[in-house]
C-alpha cells in the first residue's frame, strides 16, 4: 500500500528553462535552421520545412530525411553526396543572418561580454542595435530576469535586429527592449539616474553620448566603445578624459589567427580575421571623486578646430543604407522569425509547427565569410540568394 503523501511537504517545480534553450537541443524540427557540411566542408545553410527540399548542383536532398532525427546526423542526397547536419553556432547564425548594417562580429562580442563584465541579471543599456548580432550576445549574458534596453534612430534596423534576435530565441525575449530615437537624447527619459550597470556604445561618434551615459551609469559601471577608426577611437578617448566622471580608459583590439592542424603539418592560416574595430573601455567615478591617471610627458593630445573640422562621417566611409536593401534584409529576418517561432517544442505536433505563408524549401545563406568581413560601420549589406556558405 502506497503511504499517505507528508502533507506538510512542499513540491518544488523545475524552474522553466531560459528563453531559446529549447530551440538548442532535441530532433531538429520544422522551422528550425540547420547547417550542411559536405566532404569537402563546404557549408550551406537552410530552413526546415515540412516537404521542403535543398537543391544544388550535386542533387537534392528531402528536409524530411532531417526532420525528427538527432543533431549530428549525417545523410545523403539524391546523387549519393554526404552531407553532417548541425545547429548553427551563434557565430555560425551572425555571419549569415539577414544584415541592414554591418555586424559586430563574434570575435569582438566575446570580448565585450567578458571585458564589460555583463552579468546574469545585469541592467544594460546598448546603442545602436544594427542588426542584432551584439544584442544577441548580450541578451545570453544578461538572461531572462536581466534587462537590456537598446536604442536604434532608424526603424529599418530596428526592424531587422528584431527579427534575428526572435529567429534565435525563437520568439521575443522577455528581457529586451528597443527604442527608436538617439541615445544622447532619449536615455535620461526611459533609465533613472544610477540605474545602469553597463552601457556599449556601437556607433560613429560615442563621444557625444557621454554625458546621458554618465548620468545614468551607476558608480562602478561599465561603458565600452565599439569604434572603427584610429580617429574615433582617439577622440572618445580624449572625451572620457575631459568628461572627468570616468576612470583612465582602456584600448585593445583582437584579432583572430586560424591554424592549419593535420599530423605533423601544422602551421598558420594564410588569412586571419584582423582589425574589424576597437574596444575602448572606462568605468563610473562615484559623485566628486577626481580621476586618477598616470603621469604624462606632454605630448600633441589636444584637439584642433582644423581635427575636428576634418572628421566626417563619409570620411569614415559611412554609406547610406539604400530603402530596398532595408526592406528586403527586414523581409527575411521577419520570415526567419515566424518559421522559428513555429519550431517550438520536441513534443510539439509537427503540422503545428510548419509556418503559415512559408516556401518549402527556402534556404539563406551566409552572405560573407569570417575572414573577410566587412568594415564596421561602413555600409548596409544585403544578404546573399541560395549559395554556399564560406567554411
Amino acid at each position: 500500500m502506497t503511504p499517505p503523501a507528508d502533507p506538510t511537504a512542499t513540491e518544488t517545480a523545475a524552474p522553466p528553462a531560459p528563453t531559446g534553450a529549447e530551440l538548442r537541443r532535441g530532433p531538429f524540427r520544422p522551422g528550425e535552421r540547420v547547417q550542411l557540411t559536405d566532404e569537402r566542408g563546404r557549408m550551406n545553410t537552410i530552413t526546415l520545412a515540412e516537404g521542403g527540399e535543398f537543391h544544388s548542383h550535386r542533387g537534392v536532398l528531402a528536409h524530411r530525411e532531417l526532420i525528427g532525427h538527432p543533431e549530428g546526423t549525417v545523410v545523403e542526397n539524391s546523387a549519393g553526396f554526404r552531407y553532417q547536419a548541425l545547429r548553427p553556432l551563434l557565430k555560425d547564425f551572425v555571419l549569415s543572418m539577414p544584415r541592414g548594417a554591418a555586424v559586430v562580429y563574434p570575435k569582438d562580442a566575446g570580448q565585450i561580454v567578458t571585458m564589460a563584465d555583463i552579468f546574469p541579471g545585469a541592467r544594460v543599456v546598448e546603442a545602436g542595435v544594427g542588426s542584432g548580432a551584439l544584442s544577441i550576445s548580450l541578451l545570453r549574458a544578461v538572461g531572462d530576469q536581466g534587462r537590456l534596453h537598446s536604442f536604434e534612430r532608424r526603424e529599418e534596423f530596428a526592424e531587422i535586429a528584431r527579427g534575428n534576435v526572435e529567429t534565435m530565441f525563437g520568439g521575443p525575449h522577455p528581457a529586451w527592449r528597443i527604442t527608436l530615437g538617439d541615445l544622447a537624447e532619449e536615455l535620461g527619459a526611459h533609465e533613472a539616474p544610477g540605474s545602469v550597470d553597463r552601457v556599449v556604445l556601437d556607433m560613429l561618434a560615442p563621444w557625444e553620448c557621454l554625458d546621458a551615459v554618465a548620468q545614468a551609469l551607476t558608480p562602478g559601471g561599465v561603458v565600452i566603445c565599439y569604434v572603427a577608426t584610429v580617429t574615433q577611437l582617439s577622440r572618445t578617448a580624449e572625451a572620457l578624459r575631459a568628461d572627468g566622471r570616468f576612470t583612465e580608459p582602456d584600448a585593445s583590439e583582437t584579432m583572430v589567427r586560424g591554424w592549419h592542424v593535420e599530423g605533423l603539418a601544422v602551421r598558420p592560416d594564410h588569412r586571419m580575421v584582423a582589425h574589424t574595430g576597437f574596444l575602448l573601455t572606462a568605468r563610473r567615478l562615484a559623485d566628486g571623486a577626481e580621476r586618477l591617471a598616470p603621469k604624462r610627458r606632454a605630448s600633441k593630445s589636444e584637439f584642433s578646430q582644423e581635427d575636428l573640422d576634418a572628421w566626417t562621417p563619409v570620411a569614415l566611409g559611412e554609406r547610406e543604407a539604400s530603402d530596398k536593401k532595408l526592406r528586403r534584409a527586414a523581409r527575411d529576418a521577419r520570415s526567419l522569425a515566424e518559421r522559428a517561432a513555429g519550431a517550438g517544442p520536441a513534443d510539439r505536433d509537427p503540422e503545428d509547427a510548419v509556418p503559415s505563408g512559408g516556401t518549402p524549401g527556402a534556404g539563406t545563406t551566409a552572405p560573407g565569410g569570417p575572414e573577410a568581413p566587412a568594415p564596421h560601420g561602413a555600409r548596409a549589406q544585403e544578404p546573399a540568394e541560395e549559395q554556399e556558405d564560406r567554411p
